[in-house]
C-alpha cells in the first residue's frame, strides 16, 4: 500500500472543494511568496522575456513578468480545483470552439491530432472529452512523474473528465492498438518542451530564438496519417478560458519533412504574442544552443551521436559489418 497517496489525496481533494473565489485569494498570497520572497526562477523568466521580446521596453517586460507570476499562481489553484469541479462547471469555464470539425472526422471513422502548448491552463484542456462524440477516445501524452504516488494523483485528476493519459514512450504503441480496434481517437500533444540532445533533428525560429524542437509528434502523425489541428487558447477573464480548434492540415504527408512542426511553432508563437503573460516562462526552454550541439554532436545515418570516441566506435562497427558482407559472412 502506498501511504503517500492516501495522505495527500484527501488533503488535495478537501482543498479543491473551496470556491474558486477563495482559491484566488490563496493565489494572490502565493504570488507575493513566489515573486517577492522566494523570487522563484525570476532570473530565468526575465532572461526568457528579454530575449523573446527585444522590441519591448523594460517597463513592458516587467508588466509581463508580474502578469506571468499572477497567472502561474492562478494556474496552480485552478489545477487543484480540477480534483472536484463538476463537468457542468468545467464546461462553463473552459469552452471550445470548432469541436464540430473534429466530431465530423471522428464520425467518419477518422482520427485527429491536436497540438497545444504550455499556454493558458493546459490542465483544463483534459475536459475536451465533454465536447466530443462519446465513441471517441481522447488521449493526452504525458511524462510520467518519477514518484509513483504523485503520478497517480495527477492521473486521477486528469482523467476525471474522461481523458486517457498515455505515457510518452508508449504513444505509438497505444495509438496502433486503438487503430487495430477501429477506435477513433483524438490525441493531444504538448510539444514545446526542450528535447534531449540525442533527439534534436530540427531547429525553428521561435520567439526570437534559434530553438531545438521535438519532432517525434510529427513522425507519429505522419505515420498514422491523422488529420492535424491546433488548439488556439486564450484567457477570457480570471477563471475562464476559450480554446479554438483550428485546422492545420488534413494530409500531413503532403507537407515537407518538419513543415508541420514549423507550422505548429508559428501558431503557438502567435498565441503567445497575443497574451504573453500566459506562457510558461519559468521553463528553461532555451538551455541548448545550436553552437553547443554542433560542437558536441553530429548526425550519423540519421542518428544524433556524440563526437569523438563514440563516432570512431560507430565507424568501426560499420566497417566491420561491410567487411563481413564482402566476405559473405
Amino acid at each position: 500500500m502506498k501511504i503517500l497517496y492516501y495522505i495527500i489525496y484527501p488533503l488535495w481533494y478537501s482543498f479543491s472543494l473551496l470556491p474558486l473565489s477563495v482559491l484566488y485569494v490563496v493565489s494572490d498570497l502565493l504570488f507575493h511568496l513566489l515573486y517577492h520572497v522566494l523570487r522563484y526562477r525570476r532570473h530565468i523568466v526575465r532572461k526568457n522575456l528579454v530575449e523573446s521580446f527585444p522590441e519591448k521596453s523594460e517597463k513592458e517586460i516587467h508588466h509581463i513578468e508580474r502578469g506571468f507570476y499572477h497567472f502561474f499562481c492562478d494556474y496552480l489553484v485552478e489545477s487543484i480545483k480540477m480534483m472536484s469541479i463538476t463537468p457542468e462547471e468545467m464546461k462553463r469555464r473552459m469552452t471550445f470552439k470548432g469541436t464540430e470539425i473534429i466530431n465530423a472526422v471522428l464520425k467518419s471513422g477518422g482520427s485527429a491530432a491536436l497540438y497545444l502548448g504550455h499556454f493558458c491552463n493546459w490542465e483544463w484542456v483534459s475536459s475536451l472529452p465533454l465536447w466530443f462524440t462519446k465513441e471517441a477516445v481522447c488521449g493526452q501524452i504525458y511524462h510520467p512523474i518519477e514518484n509513483k504516488d504523485i503520478d497517480r494523483l495527477f492521473l486521477k485528476q486528469r482523467g476525471r473528465m474522461g481523458a486517457v493519459s498515455i505515457p510518452m514512450e508508449s504513444t505509438l504503441r497505444e495509438i496502433l492498438r486503438y487503430r487495430s480496434e477501429n477506435q477513433p481517437v483524438v490525441i493531444g500533444y504538448i510539444s514545446d518542451q526542450a528535447p534531449h540532445w540525442r533527439n534534436i533533428h530540427h531547429w525553428c525560429n521561435f520567439l526570437n530564438h534559434d530553438t531545438p524542437v521535438l519532432t517525434g509528434t510529427e513522425r507519429i502523425i505522419r505515420k498514422m496519417k491523422h488529420e492535424v489541428f491546433y488548439l488556439d487558447m486564450r484567457r477570457v477573464k480570471r477563471g475562464y478560458y476559450e480554446g479554438e480548434i483550428r485546422l492545420v492540415t488534413r494530409e500531413p504527408l503532403h507537407l515537407a519533412e518538419y513543415e508541420l512542426t514549423t507550422k505548429y511553432f508559428n501558431l503557438l508563437e502567435a498565441s503567445i504574442r497575443r497574451q504573453p503573460e500566459l506562457y510558461l516562462w519559468s521553463h528553461n526552454r532555451w538551455k541548448r544552443t545550436r553552437e553547443e550541439f554542433n560542437e558536441k554532436y553530429e548526425v550519423v545515418n540519421g542518428k544524433v551521436v556524440p563526437k569523438g570516441d563514440e563516432i570512431e566506435r560507430l565507424h568501426r562497427i560499420e566497417a566491420e559489418r561491410r567487411m563481413k558482407q564482402a566476405l559473405g559472412g
